[in-house]
């Protein structure tokens, strides 16, 4: 079955009634208001990201259209994000922009691949601990990439180190400037008492506006775009730019692509997954990867930053009508045109203005009600989180998500070890007519245990230690109707069981086995090896066949007894 299929042409092909005019007219009025949101958002996550202003307006326009043309959901809207700001910032402190367009391209292709390997569903079994640690951490620091901008101290550079920068920041305190502190101090009260029934007209480009306004036409002291970049006309051009690709910068380039490529899965996807709650239909997952990858890939080819699903705007877009992909290629579209009409305007946009913008971006990002609930989860999900959240804010975001992930994977397996155990209590004869119990277990000769949990390599050390402690006996009855899976590891251990078994002449029976573990032992070959009459449907035939078993030895030990006697 082939894999890619964009939600806009197999809704165009399957459900071509849904294109009325009327849906068409309130898509296109949905994007209309998203682009009003898009644009100082874009704007203000291109200049935390370290690039000219304009990259980010480009990667709203040309990410946007392609994951809106080739996405698997209805209603996704793509471009820049908060979520992306540290890592791309790394990347042009040591590669530069060649280096930061490279690693972009090359997270688009690890997209691709993504989804063409179907790992849409995969992706989204990465633990919440690690989710909310790393987009906390990334709050954050976010946050503390605006204080210079936000107090006006006109630092011209800013270490990326957390704690070096918020040095700088106390070291340069005689610096603020009032009058854009007060400014930017305004700016946040007028957004948060701004009304929420403008829909149409978004708080954050009414302050954007009147700010811009009010610094030009008073002639204050504060520092705008213009003053900080110069003529940004340039890096608003569409212009071609093809990446540069060497092995040995490939290679340099690899873990920050892989972050890039894994940050964007997973928030397109939870993106998706609220979009669907809202609207009542599903995504898909898949085609959402590559379209993911196409859209990062055309982000690189015209100079700009990596993109993804962004929450918010898909959201207010959902808020607003939207139903169809039409509203998130409209709304590429409608930021396109902003551009080319005001494009001499957005330079005399403050800086204060899009540092308070991102205060909110963080604000958004710190999800304190999930934090705050992880805090009284189990101590190994709390571990995890606070993990990330340290390692994101006070190292880096890759080292962050590969500790934790490899954090989750051990306290996984210490949790698997955990719930799989040996049973040896009157459990293991549940299936017997209880008046037989007392009879069976009269049978000195035979042992019965039970495995509980999945037999995986987390627990099959302690299933061996376990089974090696085991007093001479005939025959081992070992149930695993409560093993639902096995792993390579469970196979081996049970094999080493097998070999002591049978250096020590002792029958094994093993006893109602599940499908898959059944399917483990069949492609090991171990049903033969150990022969098709040690396999029990239940407990009671398991224990006929003991009994048979135990019955023959006797037989046999009595013919060999009698031989002797006789001088045979």
């Amino acid at each position: 079955m082939f894999i890619f299929k964009p939600k806009l042409f197999t809704l165009i092909k399957n459900r071509p009634e849904e294109f009325t005019v009327s849906r068409i007219v309130t898509d296109l009025n949905a994007g209309l208001i998203v682009a009003f949101i898009a644009i100082p958002l874009s704007i203000a996550l291109g200049i935390a990201s370290g690039v000219m202003p304009g990259k980010g307006l480009i990667t709203a326009v040309v990410a946007g259209f392609l994951i809106s043309l080739f996405g698997g959901s209805r209603v996704q809207i793509g471009g820049p994000t908060g979520a992306f700001v540290i890592i791309v910032y790394g990347i042009i402190q040591q590669y530069g922009t060649s280096g930061l367009i490279t690693a972009t391209a090359m997270a688009g292709a690890l997209l691709i691949a993504m989804g063409f390997l179907k790992f849409g569903k995969i992706i989204k079994y990465i633990p919440d601990p690690i989710v909310i640690g790393f987009t906390s951490g990334i709050a954050v620091v976010l946050f503390s990439t605006q204080i210079n901008d936000f107090l006006g101290m006109g630092l011209a550079s800013v270490p990326s180190d957390f704690i070096e920068k918020w040095k700088t920041y106390f070291a340069n305190i005689h610096s603020i400037n009032p009058i854009t502190v007060i400014i930017g101090t305004a700016t946040i009260v007028f957004m948060a008492v701004y009304p929420k029934k403008f829909k149409f007209f978004p708080g954050p480009l009414a302050a954007l506006i009147i700010t811009t306004l009010l610094v030009k036409f008073l002639n204050l002291p504060v520092e705008t775009i213009y003053s900080h970049f110069g003529d940004i006309t340039k890096s608003m051009a569409f212009k071609p730019v093809l990446p540069a690709f060497s092995f040995e910068l490939m290679a340099k380039l690899f873990q920050p692509a892989m972050t890039i490529a894994i940050l964007a899965g997973i928030e397109s996807l939870l993106s998706a997954v609220v979009a669907d709650g809202m609207i009542g239909k599903k995504h898909n997952s898949n085609t959402e990867l590559i379209a993911q990858g196409i859209a990062n890939i055309g982000s690189a080819f015209f100079g700009a930053i990596p993109a993804t699903g962004a929450i918010a705007r898909t959201a207010a877009n959902v808020n607003n009508g939207a139903r169809t992909p039409i509203a998130g290629i409209a709304h590429a579209f409608f930021i396109l045109i902003i551009m080319l009409l005001f494009m001499k305007y957005i330079v005399l946009v403050p800086m204060v203005t899009l540092a308070v913008i991102l205060f909110t971006v963080s604000y958004r990002m710190m999800d304190f009600a999930a934090f705050k609930e992880l805090l009284r989860a189990p101590r190994s999900d709390s571990l995890v989180l606070i993990t990330t959240f340290v390692l994101t804010v006070f190292v880096n975001l890759v080292y962050a998500i590969e500790i934790g992930m490899i954090l989750a994977a051990f306290l996984f397996m210490k949790r698997m070890s955990d719930i799989t155990g040996i049973d040896t209590s009157e459990d293991v004869y549940e299936g017997i007519e209880e008046e037989d119990i007392a009879e069976k277990k009269k049978l000195k000769d035979v042992v019965v245990y039970e495995i509980n949990g999945p037999f995986f390599f987390g627990a099959a050390s302690a299933f061996v230690e376990h089974m090696e402690k085991i007093k001479e006996c005939r025959v081992i009855i070992l149930r695993m109707r409560k093993v639902p899976a096995m792993d390579a590891t469970g196979y081996h251990a049970l094999y080493k069981i097998y070999r002591k078994c049978a250096k020590t002449d002792t029958r094994l029976i093993l006893c109602q086995i599940q499908k898959q573990p059944l399917k483990v032992l069949k492609n090991y070959g171990f049903i033969e090896i150990i022969g098709r009459n040690n396999f029990a449907l239940n407990i009671d035939n398991a224990f006929k066949k003991a009994e048979s078993h135990l019955k023959a030895l006797e037989e046999y030990n009595e013919t060999f007894h009698l031989k002797r006697q006789s001088g045979v």
